[in-house]
């Protein structure tokens, strides 16, 4: 059952990212050499509500999830998500920061890092998020802008 929950949760995660407009398509992920940051930030009522439990996220008009995963390039194709230390936070027009907690979410042989925060409606948040694995002398950082929508 936890197997068919997470492949779903993962399948959502994805469709996130694939339904985005094209626009924001294009800026879905750093580079860094070999390795990629993807990122995306979605409605938390965009989770059924068992997969939201399972997690321990709340489904709210006014709650968001930010989902990061660092994935390893190479000749033979990319990697699935990659063990790392993930930090961020969110930061709105007036400069007040919002830390993000990620949670490691595993699926088979991928992870990738969840975090779960509030938001006010057309909301502009400028994230930065730092994440750090094996062998990296600093930490990769990655900025992006997202305004939020209660749906």
């Amino acid at each position: 059952m936890t197997k068919l929950v997470n492949t779903w949760l993962a399948l959502a995660l994805l469709l996130g990212v694939v339904f985005q407009p094209a626009s924001a398509q294009s800026n879905t992920y750093e580079e860094f050499g070999n390795y990629r940051v993807f990122y995306s930030v979605f409605n938390s009522t965009f989770l059924t509500p068992e997969i939201a439990e399972l997690h321990g996220f709340s489904r709210a008009s006014n709650r968001a999830l930010v989902n990061i995963a660092l994935i390893h390039s190479i000749e033979e194709g990319d990697s699935l998500g990659l063990p790392a230390r993930v930090e961020g936070a969110a930061q709105n027009l007036i400069m007040q920061s919002k830390p993000l907690n990620f949670v490691e979410v595993r699926d088979g042989d991928a992870v990738y890092y969840l975090a779960s925060f509030s938001f006010n409606n057309e909301e502009p948040l400028h994230f930065t998020i730092n994440v750090d694995h094996e062998g990296t002398a600093s930490p990769y950082q990655v900025k992006f802008t997202k305004t939020l929508y209660r749906d």
